[in-house]
């Protein structure tokens, strides 16, 4: 069931402290496991360890994930047809290194029954460091201060770094610390009771599992504090090597022991502590994992990575981590002042973008980045819509990387085209290693606008930075294979003038499927078009080098973008001049209306509760369809049709997916429904941090966390990038006394400060910016800030949308809107 946002502070503040910088834990639950490995969990893009306790146990769900390091396994269709996906792909469990158990007096401590005198556990937003400290009572009587980090490093892509620390209050006694590498991913875990981490029923949100084993063991070794160990996967083939360094300091006497097997390596420290005395063990991990690179090399990487550390010292690579936060708040920070609530939900979501993409390098941003095993570990058209502009203004390079990892799957998207009988290039729909993963195909790869989703993220990164080059040798080719695929599905047709349709294909809402002329992928796939055919004129206008180039490697033909154009200049565009709205699709008014006023909250989300095919017959949205297209594509739509549709289909918009509340939020503030816009904002910034869709458990929603930042910037901040061209027309809520954010435009890093009656840039780093307020041109450079009048924040509408029941169709008859009977099996 989903959660509605109905207080100020959604969230238990007897339990979470309320800190602009750092999310805090003040009292240990079992209860809630799953929710708060996901929020206390650490990340740099490319390795993350989910939030679970350093003692091992208990646990929801125990994960290390590597972007990209994934097993493939054969799809089982029921029934079997040509052109579906063959293959699926998981991201794996690697090898646990979280675990440093304590024993003292030879009793463990375990959280969900240890006398607690004081619990407190801090994911700081400054440092990016998972901290806890608590003071046990022992079974005896005796009090124990255990104080941990946990850092993985955003400076060394392979690096992560722990520490305890010991210290008997009041009597000595001895004290074991065994610090453990586990397979979990094929080894059992003896404390693991899977009843307990496993919900019921089947939710397709969740990661397949694996029928048989996974990580083939390969090398292990142990000697000198130091343990490594190599395993492949048994059917991608790829490989990994993990590497553990160990250092304790301590004045009392202690020994040690050392052990690996194949899916274990264990450093145990026996310490006979003496109060007062701290214990302090320091683990310096490293993981390296490769497509084929055979075992032996990873290993020999791992064991660079920790000689480094060891040569240069862990105080170093914590100072490096802070160096490296610092400057990333300074580009990236958004400020809310007045509202500390709301201030620390966005620093921990914008946070959790870094976590995503940081170091992913290449690889692409799954939909759960590394906290957890939500859809497998896939990469979506999430992160092209929803994470890019963020990327692409803040952290260029990071956008460009990502841009990067979709070129290199393009020969993927060229076979995966000719095997769906199109030219050009069409992307999968989910996957991991280029290859289509989506075993539906109707809410699956039906979703042709991938590709244009793509090709937007592209644009708007080329246009924001400047960056010709990547354009002329890599991004190119994306637009004009994307351009062909989509020439190439459309046809023609003449009903009194020429136009050009798509049919057959899946919007972004998926509780509408295989559709003709959907709406969004229409002006998607018209912006694809135009900006192709744009691209290789200029190139053979300015290059003729790059041009050849580009000849010889995509076989462009002269009349190819004249083709482009002329598709993209006809295409459909649903209007119904009855209604007075963009239909989602050429028949969506045909259907009846869902009443989504009267469905029960214990019916939601829909696809939990009814079978596709009885979603499918209704107007029902899942997440925003036509309403994402008026922000992508605002510039071709007045301000009265944007309100209209918005009028339109709020009523019948589920908000099922995380993906929805950000752009309704932006859209409602545009036309003028100011506290429909605060509303949909606030749900979303709290989706996880309050667990708002119950499924938090599964890792971090991280278009959302994009969408957050988009809905600031692009919703009440009023940003728009249209044709290149940054403009302004803010809408700062009620509530708010200032808004501030900061955007990077072509090297120039602008801070905008909104106020309720003024708006003021300043040049922070870089050179000029020219930018255009509600109209008015402005132009920042170095010398100082400059102030534009405002006159309010927009329009201002009081009456919300509403369900539009008792008029009539085009065709005449009634709408209506109804509830179909739901039984449960």
């Amino acid at each position: 069931m989903i959660k509605q946002f109905t207080e100020s502070d959604p969230m238990d503040r007897t339990r979470f402290g309320l800190d602009e910088w750092e999310l805090s834990e003040n009292s240990y639950s079992s209860h809630d496991l799953g929710l708060t490995e996901t929020l206390f969990a650490v990340g740099n893009g490319y390795l993350g360890m989910r939030g679970n306790v350093e003692e091992g146990r208990d646990a929801h769900a125990h994960g290390t994930f590597i972007n990209g390091f994934h097993e493939t396994w054969p799809i089982r269709h029921a029934e079997e047809a040509f052109g579906f996906a063959r293959v699926g792909q998981t991201i794996v469990n690697v090898p646990d290194n979280k675990v440093m158990k304590l024993y003292v007096d030879d009793e463990p401590l375990l959280l969900s029954v240890a006398d607690l005198e004081h619990y407190q556990r801090t994911l700081s937003f400054r440092d990016g460091t998972l901290r806890r400290s608590v003071i046990w009572r022992t079974p005896a009587g005796k009090r124990v201060r255990v104080e941990s980090t946990r850092m993985v490093s955003f400076t060394q892509r392979h690096l992560a770094i722990m520490t305890i620390e010991v210290t008997m209050l009041d009597d000595a006694a001895p004290v074991v610390v065994s610090s453990q590498i586990l397979n979990r991913q094929d080894g059992k875990d003896e404390y693991h009771v899977k009843a307990a981490a496993m919900g019921e029923g089947v939710d397709p949100r969740k990661a397949s599992e694996f029928e048989s084993r996974v990580l083939l063991p390969e090398a292990h070794w142990c000697g000198d504090r130091r343990i490594t160990l190599g395993y492949r996967c048994a059917n991608s083939g790829m490989t990994l090597a993990v590497g553990t360094d160990h250092e304790i300091e301590t004045a009392c006497e202690h020994t040690e022991l050392i052990h690996a097997d194949e899916d274990t390596g264990k450093m145990v420290f026996r310490i006979d502590a003496e109060p007062g005395v701290p214990i302090k063990i320091t683990k310096v991990v490293a993981y390296h994992t490769s497509r084929g690179v055979p075992v032996r090399e990873l290993v020999d990487r791992c064991r660079r990575t920790l000689d480094r550390v060891k040569e240069h010292g862990v105080d170093l690579q914590l100072r490096d981590q802070r160096a490296w936060l610092d400057a990333f708040w300074a580009r990236s920070d958004v400020q809310v002042p007045g509202n500390t609530s709301v201030q620390q939900a966005i620093r921990w979501n914008i946070f959790q973008l870094a976590q995503a993409s940081a170091r992913s390098e290449q690889f692409g941003i799954p939909a759960k980045g590394v906290t957890g095993s939500g859809y497998g570990g896939h990469y979506f058209w999430d992160t092209e819509i929803y994470v890019m502009p963020f990327l692409t203004y803040t952290t260029p390079w990071a956008a460009r990387s990502n841009l990067r990892f979709r070129f290199n799957m393009l020969d993927a998207a060229r076979r995966r085209s000719a095997e769906l009988a199109q030219r050009g290039a069409l992307y999968p729909w989910r996957t991991i290693n280029g290859e289509e993963a989506s075993a539906y195909y109707a809410a699956g790869t039906a979703q042709y606008h991938i590709d244009a989703d793509i090709a937007y993220a592209l644009c708007k990164y080329v246009a924001a930075t400047g960056d010709e080059d990547y354009l002329r040798r890599e991004g190119v080719d994306i637009l004009v294979e994307t351009a062909r695929m989509f020439a190439d599905l459309g046809f023609w047709r003449e009903d009194g003038f020429r136009t050009f349709h798509i049919h057959g294909v899946t919007g972004p809402d998926e509780y509408t499927t295989v559709v003709n002329d959907n709406l969004f992928t229409n002006v998607m796939a018209r912006f694809n078009l135009r900006k192709a055919a744009e691209a290789v004129r200029q190139l053979a206008a300015t290059d003729e080098l790059a041009y050849q180039r580009l000849v010889l490697r995509c076989g462009v033909k002269p009349d190819e973008p004249d083709e482009w154009e002329e598709a993209a200049t006809a295409m459909a565009i649903p209007y119904d001049p009855v209604i007075g709205i963009h239909p989602q699709d050429a028949h969506f008014l045909d259907r009846e209306v869902w009443d989504l006023a009267n469905t029960p909250q214990d019916k939601r989300p829909l696809l939990l509760h009814y079978h596709p095919l009885v979603i499918y017959r209704f107007q029902v949205l899942k997440q925003a369809d036509v309403v994402l297209a008026l922000f992508l594509q605002g510039d071709h739509f007045t301000l009265d049709q944007k309100r209209a549709d918005f009028d339109y289909y709020d009523p019948i918009t589920t908000g099922d997916s995380t993906l929805s509340g950000v752009v309704q939020s932006i859209i409602a503030a545009e036309v003028g429904y100011h506290e429909l816009a605060l509303k949909y904002f606030l749900n979303s910034l709290f989706v996880d941090l309050a667990n708002l869709h119950g499924n938090t458990t599964d890792g971090v929603h991280v278009a959302s966390t994009g969408g957050i930042w988009a809905s600031l910037v692009y919703g009440f901040g009023g940003m728009r990038d249209y044709n290149g061209m940054i403009t302004f027309d803010p809408r700062l809520p009620d509530g708010w006394p200032s808004l501030t954010f900061r955007v990077t435009i072509r090297g120039t890093r602008l801070r905008v400060d909104l106020e309720h009656t003024r708006m003021t840039f300043t040049v922070e780093d870089g050179g000029t910016a020219a930018v255009v307020v509600r109209g008015q041109d402005v132009l920042v450079d170095e010398s100082g800030p400059v102030t534009v009048p405002l006159d309010g924040q927009g329009p201002r509408l009081t009456d919300g949308p509403r369900l539009r029941t008792g008029e009539k169709r085009p065709d005449g008859t009634l709408i209506t809107a109804t509830v179909p009977a739901a039984t449960t099996a």
